[in-house]
């Protein structure tokens, strides 16, 4: 699973990571106790969320978020994705599948949330059992590799496609590290067309970077 704070939340001194964060260690914690159902990632981004809510020390953000399960007894692939994270199915070193990402409008994902009271009815949030974007296929036994970037873009990740056909566990995690530092490169590229940049620029925004 990964999950993506949204930054706005700097403007009230609050931490975005602090509730991406907490809401993937929460459903980890739920995956290791075996409570949940394979066939249904949603449930488990659901429960997570609800402990979030009902947690006694106060927590505010939002979040995007996006789990993928692996199901080995029906040799099938479970997902489930809420917002603009998301993920990639690359089989023999082709992109096979790619996940759709949800906005209500520009720069503005579907999300999970918990505000303050007083901004309750104000900041968005969505429903995950309602909204995520649910999908379930084959999961052959071809070479297959699971990839769930939050912010790299698609391109960043297919130039690195030839080294998803090693099995090697070490070869896979060096191309895992290429491509976050590749991708922390082109954050502080003010020049760099990034697929933000070109949704701006598809929005009438001129946006570089």
């Amino acid at each position: 699973g990964v999950a993506d704070g949204v930054g706005g939340w700097r403007d009230y001194g609050v931490d975005p990571s602090q509730f991406s964060g907490t809401l993937m260690r929460t459903c980890e914690r739920l995956v290791k106790e075996g409570r949940f159902v394979p066939s249904n990632p949603v449930g488990i981004l659901t429960a997570g969320y609800c402990e979030l809510l009902q947690n006694k020390v106060p927590l505010l953000g939002s979040s995007t978020a996006c789990i993928v399960v692996l199901d080995r007894t029906s040799h099938r692939l479970h997902t489930a994705n809420l917002g603009d994270s998301g993920f990639l199915v690359v089989r023999g070193g082709e992109v096979v599948h790619r996940s759709d990402e949800q906005q209500h409008y520009f720069n503005t994902p579907f999300q999970l949330s918990i505000a303050p009271p007083e901004a309750e009815g104000v900041v968005l949030s969505d429903s995950s059992s309602v909204v995520a974007l649910l999908t379930s296929c084959p999961s052959a036994k071809a070479p297959q590799r699971v990839i769930i970037p939050s912010l790299c873009s698609h391109i960043t990740v297919v130039k690195y496609k030839s080294c998803w056909c090693n099995s090697n566990y070490e070869s896979i995690q060096q191309t895992a590290r290429s491509i976050a530092e590749q991708a922390h490169e082109l954050a502080y590229d003010p020049t760099y067309m990034s697929p933000f940049a070109q949704f701006a620029c598809d929005n009438g925004l001129n946006v570089r970077g």
